[in-house]
C-alpha cells in the first residue's frame, strides 16, 4: 500500500470531470488524483507549491551556512573597510 500525502483524494476519473471545482473545493488543501486507488500525482495551488519551494530553497541555505559555521576554525579574520 502506498501512502497518500493529503487529507483530500479523488480518482481520475471524478477529477476529468471538473478539475477547476476540484481545485475550488480544496482551498488551500492539496488533493491526491487516484488512478487505480494509487496516488498518480497532486494538485496544489500556486500559493501552496511557492511555500513549498521556498521552504526547500530555505533548508539548502541552512545547510549551506552549517557547512560554513563548521568550517569557522580556519576562517580568516578581514577589514571591511580594506576590501
Amino acid at each position: 500500500m502506498e501512502a497518500i500525502y493529503a487529507d483530500l483524494s479523488i480518482s481520475m476519473s471524478e477529477f476529468k470531470k471538473n478539475p477547476s471545482q476540484i481545485l475550488r473545493s480544496a482551498g488551500e488543501r492539496p488533493v491526491a488524483v487516484l488512478n487505480h486507488n494509487r496516488p498518480a500525482f497532486y494538485m496544489i495551488t500556486p500559493s501552496v507549491y511557492e511555500a513549498l519551494i521556498d521552504r526547500n530553497e530555505d533548508r539548502a541555505l541552512t545547510n549551506i551556512a552549517r557547512q560554513r559555521l563548521a568550517l569557522k576554525d580556519s576562517a580568516i579574520e578581514v577589514n571591511i573597510d580594506e576590501i
